[in-house]
C-alpha cells in the first residue's frame, strides 16, 4: 500500500495551520487552461492543513491531555467494535447494517469513520499516525464505498441531506484527517460518489430545480471545497467560495436566509438562528480561516462580523442559545441549548483569527464573559481541541476584561421573535403568524411541538440549567409558559407539519434598547379559541395582558403564567393575595386583582426523550426522565366569551417586592380594540386597530394598528412605533400633550397639526422612532 509520507514539510504546514499562517509554493503560473493559472500543490495542502488544524489541533499539549484522552477513548471505541461483515446485511458495526439507506445507518457509518480519523490525526493520543490504524481505515473506507454509498446507488427513498451533505461532510473530513496516512488512489475513488451527490453547493441533486439556501449551501461548501483541496482542483474550490460569497448579502425579502433586522429563516418560514443559523456560522467561519491568504481568499467577509452581532449575540445567554429559535432541534437529546452555543463560541474563537480590531475588541470580552459564567458548559469535553486551546487562552488573558451580559431589546420582525435583555435576566418571546410557522415537524422530530410558536415566553435567569435539564421530555406540552390553549388532546405532530395561523399580527417594537412592546393574535391550530396576546417589558418586570380570550369548542382554556424545572425537588413557595413567589426564579403578581383563578400545580412529571423524537438519526433513547415542576395556571374556563388576563414577572425580585408590586403599574386598557399600560414617565399600548386611551395626562390615540412606546422627559418625547400587522401604510399618533415640532426623525416620520405621523407602508413591521417637542 502507498501511503503518502509523513514529511517534515507537512508538519510544518499543520503548525502553521494551528498559528493561523498560509503557506503555499510560488504564485500562480499561467498555463493557458480554462482556469487560466496552474496553482501550486502547496496552496491545496496549505488550506488543508489548516483544517485539520482546526479540527484536531496543531502538536500535544499536555494542558489538554483530558480532551486528547476524550478523543482517544472514542476512537478506540469504535476501532475496538469494527467488524468487517459481508454477505445479506454487510456491516463494519453489528448495530450499523447497511442494508437500507432508509435507516440512515449509512451516514451513522461515516460519522463513526470520521471519530477514528480524528484520534489518528490528534496529536498526543496512543493511535497518531499509526500505521496499522490507518490500513484499517482505509479497508473500512474501501467496505463503505462497495456497500453504503457510491455513485451508482439508489437512496431509495432515505434521506437527501445523508447523501447530499451529511456524508460527503463526514468523508472529506475524514480524508483531510487520514490524508498522509491514504494511498492517493483510493482517496479519489471514495470522493467520486460527491460527483453525483454534492457537485455544486448551490443545487440540489435530488429535488431538481432547489436552490441550496443558508446552511445548507454553507455545508455543501464545506465538502465541495475540502474535496477540492483534497483533489487539488481549482474550480471546485472557487466555486464553494464562491457559493458562500452569494450567501453573505442579506436576503431581500421573505423566505431562507439573514434578514436586514437579524432574523434567520431556514425552511421558508421556521426562525432557525440557533440550529441551521449556527451550522451556517460555523461552516462560514472555519471556510474563511481555511482559505484566509490563499488564491481564493472569500471577499466581503465583514458582513459576517455583522451577522455575528446582529443575529447571534443576543440569543446567547452566558453560553446557552436561546431554544426559542433552536426549531426542531428542542426535541433531540443530544442537541442542547450549551451545544448549540458552544458551536457559537467556537465559531466566533474562529473568526477572531481574522477578525478586524474593532470587532475582536468587541467579541473577546463578550465571550469571555459567557464562558466565565457558565462552568457547567461542558466546553472541553464537546468542543475541538483548537478551540479549547483559543477558550483557555482567553480565559488565561488578564489584559482581557469579564464581560457583562448583554442588554437590550430586540425585535427580529422577519421572525416573529422578540428578546428583552437585562442584566440579571432575559425573556424571549416566540410567536407566529401567517409569514411564521406556529412549529417545524420533520423527520419524526418534535412530536410535541404544537404551542411553541403560540406566543411561548422563555425566561432565563441564574439557573442555567432550568432548559437543558431534561425539560423537553418532562414539561408538560399543553402548559408551555406564556400561552393561551384549550386542553384538547393532540396528536403527535407528523412530517412536513406546517401551520401558519392566518392572522398577520405578530411582531413588537423597542424603545432606547430598554423597553419593548410584544403583541400577537392568537388563532389556534384545530381550534375555535382567539385571543389577544400582549406583553409590556420594562427594566425589571414583563407586564402580559390578554384580552378577547373566546371559544366555542366546549373544552376549558387556559393561559400559563409559568410553568417552571426545578429539577429534582419542589422548592418553598410564598403566596399572598394575588401574589406567588418562586425562590430564585421571580415573583408574579396578578394585576387584575382577582387570584381566585390562578392555580398552583405542583407536580413530577415522566418523560422519555423518544416520545417527542423517533427520528431515523436523532432518536431519543426510552429512559425515563424525571423532573419537578411549578406551574402557574390562569383557568378561563369552559367556552370563555371575551376573557382577560393581567400579570407581571418580576425576575430575580424578592416576595416583598412581588407583593407590592401591583401598586407600582397602571394597566390603561385591556380590550380586543387597545391593551396599554403606565408606569413613571413612560407609556406603551397595541392598537389592534384605530382606537384610543385615557392617561393621567391625557389622550393617547392612533388611528390604525400599532404598537406604541412613549418616554417624556421635560419637553421632549421619545417615541417609537410600529406595524406589526404591515396592513398600515400610515399611522397618525395623538400624544396626551400637543406636539410643537419633530427634533429628530426617519424618513417618513412628519408633524401634522398637533399630532405626529409616521410612514409605515414597505417597512415590514420594524421599529420607526423620533424625537419630539411637546
Amino acid at each position: 500500500m502507498v501511503i503518502h509520507p509523513l514529511s517534515r514539510r507537512s508538519a510544518l504546514l499543520g503548525a502553521a495551520a494551528t498559528a493561523g499562517l498560509a503557506l503555499w509554493d510560488s504564485p500562480a503560473e499561467a498555463a493557458g487552461s480554462t482556469l487560466g493559472a496552474t496553482i501550486g500543490a502547496a496552496a491545496f495542502d496549505a488550506a488543508r492543513e489548516r483544517w485539520v488544524g482546526l479540527l484536531a489541533g496543531g502538536e500535544y499539549n499536555s494542558a489538554y491531555a483530558d480532551k486528547t484522552r476524550a478523543v482517544e477513548g472514542s476512537a478506540n471505541a469504535v476501532l475496538r467494535k469494527l467488524r468487517f461483515s459481508s454477505g445479506r446485511r454487510p456491516s463494519l458495526w453489528p448495530d450499523l447494517p447497511l442494508d437500507d439507506p432508509r435507516t440512515g445507518n449509512f451516514n451513522r457509518a461515516y460519522n463513526r469513520m470520521r471519530t477514528l480519523a480524528l484520534g489518528w490525526a490528534t496529536p498526543g493520543t496512543t493511535m497518531h499516525g499509526d500505521d496499522e490504524v490507518a490500513e484499517t481505515a482505509v479497508r473500512a473506507l474501501d467496505f463503505l464505498y462497495e456497500h453504503a454509498y457510491h455513485e451508482r446507488l439508489d437512496p431509495r427513498g432515505s434521506n437527501w441531506y445523508w447523501w447530499e451533505i451529511g456524508v460527503p461532510r463526514s468523508l472529506t473530513d475524514t480524508c483531510a484527517l487520514l490524508y498522509d496516512g491514504l494511498p492517493e488512489d483510493r482517496l479519489k475513488r471514495w470522493l467520486r460518489p460527491l460527483r453525483r451527490w454534492c457537485p455544486d453547493p448551490e443545487r440540489r441533486v435530488s429535488h431538481h430545480g432547489v436552490v441550496e439556501t443558508g446552511a445548507n449551501r454553507a455545508g455543501k461548501a464545506m465538502a465541495v471545497a475540502m474535496r477540492g483541496l483534497l483533489t487539488h482542483d481549482a474550480r471546485l474550490v472557487r466555486r464553494a467560495r464562491d457559493a458562500v460569497s452569494d450567501l453573505l448579502r442579506p436576503t431581500r425579502g421573505p423566505g431562507d436566509g439573514f434578514h436586514r433586522d437579524g432574523s434567520f429563516i431556514q425552511h421558508d418560514v421556521y426562525p432557525y438562528t440557533g440550529a441551521y443559523g449556527v451550522d451556517y456560522l460555523e461552516s462560514v467561519a472555519k471556510l474563511i480561516v481555511m482559505l484566509a491568504r490563499s488564491p481564493w481568499e472569500i471577499s466581503g467577509i465583514e458582513k459576517v462580523y455583522d451577522i455575528v452581532d446582529r443575529s447571534f449575540v443576543p440569543f446567547v445567554f452566558d453560553g446557552l442559545m436561546m431554544d426559542c429559535v433552536r426549531g426542531r432541534s428542542i426535541s433531540r437529546q443530544g442537541h442542547r441549548d450549551y451545544h448549540s452555543g458552544q458551536k457559537t463560541v467556537e465559531a466566533i474563537l474562529t473568526l477572531l483569527d481574522a477578525a478586524p480590531e474593532r470587532h475582536a475588541r468587541r467579541w473577546r470580552p463578550l465571550v469571555k464573559g459567557w464562558l466565565t459564567r457558565n462552568q457547567a458548559i461542558p466546553y472541553d469535553t464537546v468542543a475541538p481541541l483548537s478551540s479549547i486551546a483559543k477558550a483557555r487562552a482567553l480565559l488565561d488573558d488578564p489584559s482581557v476584561e469579564v464581560g457583562a451580559r448583554t442588554t437590550g431589546t430586540y425585535v427580529f420582525a422577519d421572525m416573529d421573535r422578540v428578546v428583552h435583555r437585562r442584566p440579571g435576566w432575559a425573556f424571549a418571546i416566540a410567536m407566529s403568524s401567517r409569514r411564521i410557522g406556529a412549529a417545524e415537524a420533520m423527520n419524526r422530530e418534535n412530536l410535541h411541538g404544537w404551542h411553541t410558536g403560540d406566543g411561548m415566553t422563555y425566561l432565563y435567569t441564574g439557573d442555567l440549567t432550568h432548559w437543558n435539564d431534561e425539560l423537553w421530555p418532562t414539561i408538560d406540552p399543553y402548559r408551555l409558559p406564556g400561552t393561551t390553549a384549550d386542553t384538547r388532546e393532540r396528536a403527535d405532530l407528523q412530517h412536513g407539519h406546517r401551520r401558519l395561523p392566518p392572522t398577520p399580527w405578530a411582531g413588537g417594537v423597542a424603545l432606547d434598547g430598554e423597553y419593548g412592546v410584544a403583541a400577537m393574535e392568537l388563532v389556534a391550530g384545530g381550534s375555535s379559541l382567539r385571543a389577544k396576546k400582549a406583553w409590556f417589558l420594562l427594566d425589571d418586570v414583563v407586564i402580559a395582558l390578554g384580552a378577547g380570550i373566546s371559544a366555542s369548542d366546549g373544552r376549558r382554556v387556559e393561559t400559563i403564567v409559568e410553568n417552571r424545572n426545578t429539577h429534582d425537588r419542589h422548592p418553598p413557595l410564598a403566596r399572598g393575595d394575588g401574589w406567588i413567589h418562586l425562590p430564585g426564579v421571580a415573583g408574579y403578581a396578578l394585576l387584575d386583582g382577582d387570584s381566585a383563578g390562578a392555580e398552583v400545580i405542583r407536580e413530577k412529571r415522566t418523560g422519555r426523550w423518544r416520545d417527542i423524537d423517533q427520528g431515523a438519526t436523532t432518536g431519543g433513547d426510552r429512559t425515563p426522565v424525571t423532573r419537578h415542576y411549578t406551574t402557574i395556571v390562569i383557568d378561563h374556563g369552559v367556552d370563555p366569551r371575551k376573557a382577560r388576563y393581567a400579570y407581571a414577572v418580576l425576575p430575580g425580585a424578592c416576595a416583598a417586592q412581588t407583593a407590592a408590586y401591583g401598586l407600582q403599574l397602571r394597566i390603561l386598557a385591556n380590550s380586543g380594540s387597545v391593551q396599554a399600560v403606565a408606569r413613571g414617565d413612560l407609556l406603551a399600548a397595541v392598537f389592534w386597530r384605530a382606537g384610543s386611551v385615557e392617561t393621567a395626562h391625557g389622550t393617547l390615540a392612533a388611528d390604525g394598528p400599532c404598537t406604541l412606546l412613549v418616554r417624556r422627559d421635560h419637553e421632549l418625547v421619545r417615541l417609537a412605533v410600529s406595524d406589526p400587522s404591515r396592513t398600515a401604510d400610515e399611522v397618525r399618533i395623538t400624544l396626551p400633550w400637543p406636539v410643537r415640532s419633530v427634533k429628530k426623525g426617519g424618513r417618513g416620520v412628519r408633524k401634522a397639526k398637533r399630532s405626529i405621523k409616521v410612514e409605515l407602508g414597505g417597512s415590514r413591521g420594524r421599529t420607526h422612532t423620533a424625537v419630539v417637542r411637546v
